[in-house]
Formats: C-alpha cells, structure tokens, sequence
C-alpha cells in the first residue's frame, strides 16, 4: 500500500542515553510529530515515531485494523528503543496518548516518563454508543483532521473517518480507562483549552485516574487539538524537554526486564 507523501515514518539516533518514542493520532501520521521530533533530535535524543498501521495510506485501510495492530507497532518501537537506550520515555497526541498510557500500564518502570498531548480516553458525543452497530452498515463518516488554529498550517490525516477502527479505539479507550491506576510514570500531560476532537474532560480523567506521584498539568490557551502543529507547538517542545532534563537523570533501566510487566 503506497505510504501518503509525508506520512513516512523518522527516526534519529542522537549521542544521548535517552530514547523517544512518539505515537501519532488516530487517522493521522508521523507529520504531525514531525516537528517535535526535529526539536528532540536537534537537543541530541534518539528518537522514532513509527507509522501506526492502517495510517498514511488511505481510510479504507486503517478499517481493515484494530487496536491492537497499533499498540503492536508502538510496543515493538519501544523494545527496540530500550535496547539501545539506557532510559526511553513515551511521548504521544490524541490516540497517540491512550497508546502511551497502555504502554505505561503495561511496561512499567521500564518507562522513565510519559507526555501527553490532548489524549482521548472517551467522548461525550451521545452517537457514539451506536458505533458498534453503525460500522458494521457505513464504513466511513466525514473526517476528523485539521482542527488547527494556526493559518496555513495542514494536517496530513484522512478527509473521511473509518467507523470499523473507531469502534475498535473506543474499546481501546474502555481498556485505558480500566487500568489508569497501573500508571505511575512521572507525567506532563498538555491540553487545549479549546479542542473540537477530544473534549477537554478527557484530560481530567486522566489526571484524576492515574497513581503518577509526579503529575504537571499545562494548559495550552492558543491552540486547537492538533497542538505540536499549533500556536503552541513551541510550548509543548520546550516543556517536554524539561520534562526529559528532570526526569531522565533518575531513570536507570531495570536489570533483566525485556518486554510487559503482565498484570
């Protein structure tokens, strides 16, 4: 399947001790990660963003996967990354940020942080509880991409929403939920104050969900839910760099750990 101009997948090894591992949004790709990866690599970190299976081709596509193709793909990255890296974090946006959280339910420790930006773990939209039904009749609904304040500025994402992978995120959302408490990574957790995707409620249940003993919150006042494109774009490079400087000299990669924590 031809990869969408853009939408390929990057990945820098930088001379630090300290991988990155970035997750893009649901029907997005790489691109919107792009510029937070050029921020992380210019400051020496190895970094990669994977392209989530079913994404950068075409909407069709991502109808033929599931969560779990995705949380295989992010998980993989992870191992790799934690081969060559004395401490990884996990960085994500929108479903970006529910595939983090797993990864941190699931990893444990072996995570030194996470940060979030505009994750989804749910929606108040009330037609949402019929989706299971409706994507077994309609395989597509108008998109969801580009809710961007900044002019000029393009997400490359799908101009159609596929409804068979979106029941499948909304199982992947009731999972996270479940399990928020196993996320006791140190945790910066960005969102918009305006976002037309992801309601900003999804925020606050994280934050009051999780058992992080190291929890900063930002509110991101100038931009919409697509934010490392956005007005405040800059902000979330900076903060999460900081992030990193703090929390990356505590990390130290437990001896003999090789893949989930289970449980």
């Amino acid at each position: 399947m031809p990869v969408l101009p853009g939408a390929e997948p990057f990945a820098h090894s930088g001379s630090s001790d300290v991988g990155v591992l970035l997750c893009h949004g649901f029907t997005g790709s790489p691109q919107s990660m792009r510029p937070w990866g050029e921020y992380l690599a210019e400051h020496d970190y190895t970094v990669r963003c994977p392209r989530l299976p079913g994404h950068g081709t075409n909407w069709r596509e991502c109808n033929r996967t599931r969560w779990t193709d995705w949380y295989g793909c992010v998980s993989s990255e992870l191992d790799a990354l934690r081969a060559g890296c004395d401490a990884v974090f996990v960085f994500g946006q929108s479903m970006g940020g529910t595939l983090t959280l797993r990864l941190a339910q699931r990893y444990g420790t072996s995570i030194a942080g996470i940060v979030l930006v505009n994750p989804s773990v749910t929606t108040l939209r009330l037609d949402a509880k019929f989706l299971p039904l409706v994507s077994r009749i309609v395989p597509a609904l108008g998109g969801i991409a580009g809710d961007i304040a900044k002019p000029g500025v393009v997400e490359l994402s799908y101009d159609r929403l596929p409804l068979r992978a979106a029941a499948s995120l909304s199982q992947l959302w009731r999972v996270v939920r479940a399990d928020l408490p196993k996320v006791i990574q140190p945790l910066l957790l960005l969102h918009s104050v305006v976002d037309h995707v992801v309601e900003p409620v999804n925020s606050r249940i994280v934050l009051d969900g999780v058992s992080s003993s190291q929890v900063t919150e930002v509110l991101l006042h100038d931009s919409l839910h697509v934010a490392t494109l956005d007005h405040d774009a800059p902000t979330v490079f900076a903060k999460s760099v900081e992030f990193l400087q703090l929390h990356a000299e505590r990390a130290v990669k437990p001896a003999g750990e090789n893949g989930e924590v289970i449980g």
